[in-house]
C-alpha cells in the first residue's frame, strides 16, 4: 500500500482532499498534516516568511518520517517552498496546482489567473511563467484579484464571494483564452465560470490528486 502525506495550510481543504482520494485512490493510505497558522502568517506578512518556510519544510521531513511515498502540497501560496524542497526529501513532492498550470500552458498562450488573495495570485502567476519558460513558450498572463471575496467567504457570505469572483473572471476573460483558478476553494465555480465566460476554466485540487494517482501507477 502506498502512502501519501498531504500538507495543508488551511483546515477547510482537508475534507475535500480526503473525499478526492476516497473517490479516486481508495487503496492509498492518506495522512493529513494541518497547520492553519501557516496561511494566516503568510496573509499577515503579505509573503511567505522565513519562519513559514522553516515550519513547512519541517512538515515535509515529518511526512518522510511517517513513511510517505509522495508528499502532496495542497496550498498554492506556498508552492514555491515545495518546489525548492523537492531535492531535499528523497521522495516526490507534488504541487496541487502543477497539473493545472501545466495544462494551461500546453493549451494556450493567453492565460488569466484568478485569485482572492494576492499571496496566492503572485506565486501562481510566477508558476505559469516558469512553466512557459521551461516549455520554451511565450505566454501572456492576465491577473485577476477578486478583492473582498476572501473576506466575504470568511464572514460566511459565499454568495458575495462567488459574485466577486464571477465579476473578476468576466473582466479577465476579455484578455485571456484560459482561466486558471489559483485556489482550491474556487474549484466549485469551474463549470459556472466556464459557462458565463465561454472560456476554458481550469482548477485544482482534483487535477493535483489525479497527478498523484498517475505517479503512483508509474511507481508500481
Amino acid at each position: 500500500m502506498k502512502t501519501v502525506v498531504a500538507i495543508h495550510t488551511a483546515a477547510p481543504m482537508v475534507e475535500p482532499i480526503k473525499a478526492l482520494f476516497k473517490g479516486n485512490m481508495p487503496e492509498v493510505r492518506l495522512i493529513n498534516i494541518v497547520d492553519d497558522s501557516l496561511i494566516q502568517d503568510v496573509i499577515k506578512a503579505g509573503q511567505v516568511t522565513a519562519a513559514v518556510k522553516k515550519r513547512l519544510v519541517g512538515y515535509y521531513f515529518a511526512a518522510v518520517d511517517a513513511g510517505a511515498d509522495i508528499i502532496l502540497n495542497t496550498c498554492s501560496s506556498v508552492g514555491e517552498v515545495a518546489e525548492a524542497a523537492k531535492d531535499l526529501m528523497g521522495i516526490p513532492i507534488v504541487r496541487v496546482d502543477e497539473a493545472m498550470v501545466t495544462r494551461a500552458v500546453e493549451i494556450s498562450d493567453s492565460i488569466g489567473v484568478l485569485a482572492t488573495l494576492p499571496t496566492t495570485l503572485g506565486p501562481t502567476v510566477r508558476f505559469v511563467n516558469t512553466k512557459a519558460i521551461a516549455k520554451g513558450k511565450k505566454v501572456k498572463v492576465c491577473e485577476g484579484l477578486a478583492k473582498g471575496a476572501f473576506e466575504a467567504l470568511l464572514s460566511g457570505d459565499s454568495k458575495r464571494h462567488d459574485e466577486l469572483i464571477l465579476q473578476t473572471a468576466m473582466q479577465v476573460a476579455r484578455e485571456a483564452d484560459v482561466l486558471v483558478l489559483a485556489q482550491g476553494s474556487m474549484a466549485r465555480m469551474e463549470k459556472d465560470l466556464a459557462a458565463a465566460s465561454g472560456k476554458t476554466v481550469l482548477s485544482s485540487p482534483l487535477s493535483g490528486v489525479l497527478a498523484v494517482k498517475d505517479m503512483i501507477v508509474r511507481m508500481r
